[in-house]
């Protein structure tokens, strides 16, 4: 008989695929004179491939961890311009409504720019002045940045804020599966080998040669 498969038919729903625990060895290798050079082989080559994928989602974690504080940082400044923006054009109305009942008051006139500072690499920061826009650019990655207005950078950001939280929570649960299906392997592995140390000490205690009566006599005298 041969050995059963390494990897379940059961999957995470990344596709990532279960480990069956082996709990009767001997079946599971096809009898008990089978031979697990074969069956440990592949025992860590599944050991690697889940290694590897662990390794992979570990950095994707990583960059979305330092992703996902960046994105929040521009969106909150971009609602920051709208509001601004919003509060202005109440502003406006109200002046209107001022107008009217007293033409002598003197209009507020527009707001003073916003000065701030705005970062050109981890140690450096320049200092800007916000004029009253509408538009704001935005970083796409590969050195690409494209004019957005306002509300549509909301847009845009907040469903990709999404989808790099959506991103995050299942990497962190594949990562938790992907443990789960290590340890699982190692045990697998280690129960194996064992099987076969034991095995073969058995078997050397039956080829061993017993002692002859003559032999046990001999001893005695």
């Amino acid at each position: 008989m041969s050995s059963q498969a390494i990897f379940s038919e059961e999957k995470n729903p990344r596709g990532i695929p279960k480990a069956p625990f082996v709990e009767n060895i001997e079946s599971y290798l096809g009898g008990g004179d089978a031979d697990v050079e074969g069956p440990l082989k592949r025992f860590q080559d599944a050991l690697a491939k889940y290694r590897y994928m662990d390794g992979t989602l570990t950095q994707r974690r990583a960059s979305l961890e330092e992703k996902i504080p960046d994105i929040k940082k521009t969106l909150d400044m971009v609602e920051f311009l709208r509001d601004r923006r919003e509060g202005k054009g109440a502003s406006d109305d109200n002046n209107e409504d001022d107008l009217d009942e007293d033409l002598d008051e003197e209009d507020e006139g527009p707001p003073k720019p916003l000065t701030t500072a705005f970062e050109l690499n981890d140690t450096l920061y320049a200092e800007a002045e916000l004029q009253d826009t509408d538009t704001v650019y935005l970083w796409l990655g590969a050195n690409v940045m494209l004019s957005y207005k306002i509300p549509a950078a909301i847009t845009l950001l907040k469903s990709k804020l999404e989808a790099a939280e959506t991103t995050l929570k299942n990497t962190i649960e594949d990562l938790e599966f992907l443990r789960e299906q290590i340890t699982v392997m190692e045990v697998n592995t280690a129960r194996v080998y064992n099987w076969d140390v034991k095995r073969r000490r058995e078997k050397r205690e039956k080829q061993a040669p017993r002692p002859t009566a003559s032999q046990s006599v001999a001893e005695l005298d």
